[in-house]
């Protein structure tokens, strides 16, 4: 995903005025967030900044680096893993696979996602890392390189450990992430039910209740712990005549019962669609702005994003929505491809919505000596 897309995330809390947002219904939990990941905007959020043991939803970023050695062809989905002693050794939820064993890697991860094992995900980190230690040495340096700035992993599992911390903040930065990076892998979250040959027919329900509940509802991952209480970070898509595939990702940490995180993620959710509308401004790849180009080799400048701009603003407001570039002038080439040239600010009345960065659709050369000389003595007289 583009970086320039990235930045905003969670700094976003500008929606339209403050005194006319809507207010979220009250939720049972320690703290909470919910994103629209469609327009890249927080919607409502609470302590997400207060450091909580993650528990299972450690496995994110176990599943994030599978996903990653996938792609880098590191491992391969039918690959058979022998069935390490300590992975057999873990305790905590399982997928109850035993020492004797081969289990190729997609049962792994089905196994670690939907039955939240702690022997696959620790089968899966060695498989990735060569050792538990060096995996978890990953784990801690892709949360740097994701901004996930109070975010320390001491395991790949989540079982508690002194110094294995995170926050709502950094858990809806690592969802978030997960779900634009990995869109083609992240489909095993919407697993209802599976389990090993061989292994108990009772432990094959995926622990989020809202996979079974809610058809929008395709994913994401559950956690407790006697410290962190329940957590659950869920995610939904659902189309609207304007607006196709608009996805939220509600934050539930603390939560007093495995019912009580999925009514609660539930209730944040609908919420978030009906207080808000997501509003589609612009295609992506499309021209947003054409700004002239000094010293260039062509004299226009396509400004826009690689993905459609869409905004989330309260329900019946839409209509009111007005943009303005702002951007330095004059622009002078060369200008590569991706690099941002201005910001697109969009505002509803006098308040500033949300600012998206606009970069160049396509690159601008430098022109020749003569034209930039040419150039330059037109930019002298302007």
């Amino acid at each position: 995903m583009p970086k320039a897309l990235l930045a905003p995330l969670l700094t976003l809390f500008c929606l339209v005025a403050a005194a006319q947002a809507p207010q979220p219904p009250d939720i049972a939990a320690r703290s909470y967030l919910l994103m629209d990941l469609s327009a890249n905007q927080v919607l409502a959020a609470r302590a997400i900044d207060a450091p909580v043991e993650p528990a299972s939803l450690t496995k994110l970023m176990t599943a994030y680096l599978v996903f990653d050695a996938l792609r880098a062809r590191k491992l391969d989905l039918k690959q058979p893993v022998p069935v390490s002693q300590r992975a057999w050794k873990m305790g905590g939820s399982r997928m109850y696979i035993d020492s004797k064993m081969q289990v190729p890697v997609e049962d792994l991860i089905k196994g670690m996602i939907v039955q939240s094992g702690n022997d696959a995900t620790v089968l899966l980190a060695e498989a990735v890392g060569g050792t538990v230690e060096h995996f978890v040495e990953l784990m801690n340096q892709q949360a740097r390189a994701l901004g996930m700035k109070s975010t320390t992993f001491k395991n790949p599992e989540g079982l508690p450990a002194p110094g294995h911390t995170t926050t709502g903040r950094d858990l809806g930065v690592l969802a978030a992430r997960l779900l634009q990076d990995y869109p083609e892998d992240v489909k095993y979250y919407a697993i209802k039910k599976y389990r090993y040959e061989g292994t108990p027919a009772a432990n094959d329900t995926n622990r989020n209740m809202l996979l079974l509940r809610d058809p929008t509802v395709d994913g994401l991952n559950t956690g407790y712990s006697d410290a962190a209480g329940y957590g659950l970070v869920a995610t939904a898509r659902r189309d609207f005549p304007n607006l196709q595939g608009r996805r939220l990702v509600a934050v539930i940490l603390g939560a007093t019962s495995e019912s009580s995180r999925a009514n609660e993620a539930q209730k944040l959710l609908n919420w978030g669609y009906t207080a808000y509308e997501g509003v589609k401004l612009f295609d992506a790849n499309q021209a947003v702005a054409q700004p002239v180009v000094w010293k260039g080799t062509t004299r226009k400048v396509k400004l826009g994003q690689p993905r459609q701009v869409v905004v989330a603003v309260p329900t019946g407001t839409g209509a009111k929505l007005k943009t303005q570039i702002a951007r330095p002038d004059p622009l002078i080439a060369p200008i590569g491809k991706g690099q941002q040239v201005g910001m697109l600010k969009v505002s509803s009345g006098d308040q500033v919505v949300v600012e998206v960065p606009m970069v160049a659709l396509e690159a601008v050369e430098q022109a020749g000596v003569v034209s930039r000389a040419w150039d330059a003595m037109r930019l002298w007289i302007r």
